[in-house]
């Protein structure tokens, strides 16, 4: 078993509530009521908390980089199987999860009004979200933040492929090379092109530049590099921001460059013990997947039982952010983690 890496736990963990908290502050009843006595947080929660999703692709990166080609050259021999692997481990839990959310959704129809709760899907939709293609044949969301599970595996797959490429080269270093110089090529082209055409925003080289940047975090990180080469990687971004300057960009260059420092010091399994944002780190893709069944049921309660104030919002609301911590606690032990059942990933919001 890998070593831990709490400094990632504690990406992921937070990153992960972050999003809990954007999606509460975006959707229902509850989000209005926060917004009445909250104004600013909840502006702030809904303006800006989507951008966790950058801490999660350069994380997602950073851990795909270390486990197919620690050292730049691909470390596999079967990227079919490897293909087929990923997809299990993410869509079976998700499927699961979904399952909760069409329960979740028909509950909140009967109680509340508003377009928070999505329709009573069709076996079509469940299938294209089966099949994690959802997004590319424009069906309607089953449950917030689903496009992420299909970008993962996207993005997964397309750095699988660039490597398996670059393994087609003879000698090691011209491998190692030929990975590196594919995988910065396409993530400078998703950052500085890609990423700028929001209709591309289902495909993965939309996304591809903070998960290259991951990757690229922990490949100029290893031991024989030098702490310079990290200087590159603010060349790029500095680039990026100087054609389109955007705050996502500058909150993945932020993460690449903690997560490469932290790397070249050693501080990565070595990196402050805390058991809440361990667990937090370690049940982030179950919290996401739940999360949104949660609010929806909360917010019907609130419309149904209560007189809608904006006191008792707020209650509901940290209920709802306790409840979505504890049923993604729950949804870990006896569905991401039985691996009997399925060998778990990065994690996860509704556009």
């Amino acid at each position: 078993m890998p070593p831990r890496m709490p400094l990632i736990d504690a990406l992921k963990g937070i990153s992960a509530q972050v999003i809990v908290l954007h999606h509460l502050a975006s959707y229902g009843p509850v989000a209005e009521a926060m917004n009445l006595l909250l104004p600013a947080l909840t502006d702030w929660l809904y303006g800006y908390g989507r951008m966790a999703v950058q801490i999660f692709l350069v994380v997602a990166g950073f851990l795909a980089a270390r486990g197919l080609a620690p050292n730049g050259v691909a470390t596999f021999v079967s990227p079919a199987d490897l293909i087929w692997k990923r997809y299990l481990r993410l869509v079976r839990p998700f499927m699961v999860a979904m399952l909760l959310a069409i329960a979740a959704a028909a509950l909140a129809r009967a109680w509340m009004l508003g377009d928070m709760p999505p329709d009573a899907p069709s076996v079509w939709q469940f299938v294209a979200h089966g099949l994690l293609l959802h997004g590319l044949l424009g069906v309607p969301s089953l449950s917030a933040g689903v496009w992420y599970v299909a970008i993962d595996f996207q993005l997964y797959a397309l750095l699988l492929g660039l490597l398996w490429l670059s393994s087609c080269a003879n000698g090691h270093d011209r491998k190692r090379h030929l990975g590196m110089v594919l995988v910065a090529a396409f993530g400078i082209a998703a950052l500085l092109h890609w990423s700028r055409n929001e209709a591309l925003d289902m495909w993965a080289i939309y996304f591809f530049g903070p998960y290259a940047l991951g990757a690229m975090s922990y490949w100029v990180s290893v031991p024989e590099r030098r702490p310079g080469c990290l200087v590159l990687l603010v060349l790029v971004g500095a680039l990026a921001l100087w054609v389109d300057f955007r705050l996502r960009v500058v909150l993945a260059l932020l993460t690449t460059l903690f997560l490469g420092a932290a790397t070249m010091a050693g501080r990565l399994e070595r990196g402050p013990e805390s058991r809440l944002i361990a667990y937090l780190g370690k049940i982030s893709y179950s919290v996401f997947l739940v999360h949104f069944p949660v609010l929806l049921i909360i917010n019907a309660c609130f419309t149904h039982f209560t007189s809608g104030s904006a006191a008792l919002g707020l209650v509901a609301a940290l209920l709802a952010w306790i409840a979505s911590i504890l049923a993604g606690g729950i949804f870990y032990r006896y569905v991401e983690s039985r691996k009997q059942w399925w060998p778990a990933p990065s994690s996860p919001e509704k556009r």
